[in-house]
């Protein structure tokens, strides 16, 4: 069955909402979220990784276990700077998750 994909207008970016479903249920864990929030508020510059540790006081392992599942998912670019890995969350993916739920508002009458 192929992929359910909607938009609001012509203009509108068309939206996977495969691809949405899965960027929200990764967002739906609570160390995730705070991850994701500490770097839309770093945004657009990003954060040190070492800077997300220390800010929300967990273990590298973790941190690292769910970094990585956010940038799987799309909503987080990690690059290497010197010696230090920077995170910053994707802003585009950003818009694409949440933004297009704005988007649908009032679309329908049901």
């Amino acid at each position: 069955m192929p992929a359910v994909k909607t938009a609001t207008s012509p203009k509108a970016p068309i939206v996977d909402l495969k691809r949405a479903s899965t960027r929200l249920a990764a967002l739906g864990h609570e160390t995730r979220l705070a991850i994701y929030r500490t770097l839309v508020r770093a945004m657009p510059e990003g954060c040190p990784v070492g800077d997300i540790q220390t800010r929300l006081d967990i273990p590298n392992s973790t941190l690292s276990f769910h970094l990585k599942k956010l940038i799987d998912v799309g909503l987080v670019i990690q690059e290497r700077r010197a010696t230090t890995l920077i995170c910053r969350a994707d802003g585009e993916a950003m818009d694409q998750t949440i933004g297009f739920l704005g988007r649908e508002c009032c679309a329908d009458n049901c």
